[in-house]
């Protein structure tokens, strides 16, 4: 645990640090982990009221407040710093990352095991609260922000207040700081109901088309546009609860026969739900007759939500003046 595996760390984590004397001077989740060590050294060695003292003079020096009892592995990294709290108990293994605002903390009162295990390569991000006596798994995720109260597994991912799991395994290769690429559970699961939705919806259309006590659907075919758009009204972006055709996503249909190109406008190429609407659109579209092939293409042209919501006011600005 030497003092230049430290800043080395630095370097490898922080892509802002530019010499060794600015990590040394200029870093004070570098500081912080400093005293701790002489400050856990006086606390198992009985000298409490020094180990106390010492931690309490770095925290009013960093920022930071690690209880001289906590157990801190190699090359651990505290970027920022600024408000991170690591209690008593906690155990945080090597090469472990901490951005600002940790919180690491107990759930009881009595003097027993009450903070967080940490084990190694975990990334916490900033702002992140993780409570009790759980174990993050080794190379672990939580997100910023997030409330961790339930064990986290080894490799997988957590966001969310109460924290869950979003990723059994971790998206992006090991070393790559992509931390700001999190899954949201919560989205995820809405689309997977909506789709469903959409399924058993298509089933019911069919059994009702197919009945034999309605009208037959030559006597009131609509045009394949109209056909279209109507099926379209019936894809919800689950981000909002809005159709996309209301949403103004649909830029253009063109029909040509049997095929269909469709044209949407989302606000990035790199939308998470962007296979989810395509499929759903191709669905739903498919569902016309006489339709073979659908293909649905994402325009280089970014989606306004300002542009959606004049778009609406000028809407309903037309329904009161008819």
């Amino acid at each position: 645990m030497g003092i230049r595996e430290d800043i080395s760390t630095v370097f490898e984590k922080d892509p802002a640090a530019r010499s060794k004397l600015e990590v040394i001077c200029c870093y004070p989740g570098l500081h912080a982990v400093w005293v701790h060590r002489v400050s856990h050294f006086l606390w198992n060695n009985h000298f409490y009221f020094l180990a106390r003292l010492l931690s309490h003079i770095s925290r009013a020096l960093t920022g930071i407040e690690i209880h001289p009892g906590a157990k801190l592995g190699k090359r651990v990294f505290i970027d920022h710093g600024s408000g991170v709290v690591i209690g008593e108990t906690a155990e945080v293994g090597d090469d472990v990352l901490i951005y600002m605002g940790v919180v690491l903390g107990g759930t009881a009162l009595e003097r027993v095991k009450r903070h967080p295990t940490v084990e190694n390569d975990v990334v916490i991000g900033s702002g992140a609260i993780v409570l009790g006596p759980i174990t993050i798994g080794r190379g672990a995720k939580i997100g910023a922000g997030s409330v961790v109260v339930r064990p986290v597994p080894p490799g997988a991912t957590a966001v969310g207040v109460p924290a869950r799991i979003a990723e059994p395994q971790p998206s992006v290769p090991e070393g790559l700081l992509d931390y700001n690429k999190l899954p949201d559970p919560m989205l995820r699961v809405v689309s997977q109901m909506l789709d469903r939705l959409s399924r058993l919806e298509d089933k019911v259309q069919a059994q009702r088309y197919t009945s034999a006590y309605r009208t037959p659907l030559e006597m009131t075919v609509p045009k394949k546009d109209e056909q279209i758009y109507s099926q379209l009204r019936k894809v919800i972006d689950p981000e909002v609860g809005i159709d996309i055709v209301k949403m103004g996503l649909v830029k253009e249909v063109i029909v040509d026969g049997p095929n269909v190109d469709i044209g949407l406008v989302l606000t990035t190429n790199l939308c998470p739900l962007v296979e989810y609407l395509k499929d759903q659109v191709k669905r739903k579209v498919m569902s016309v007759g006489e339709i073979e092939r659908v293909s649905v293409n994402i325009l280089d042209e970014p989606w306004s939500w300002d542009r959606f919501k004049e778009q609406t006011q000028d809407q309903q600005q037309d329904q009161q003046s008819t």
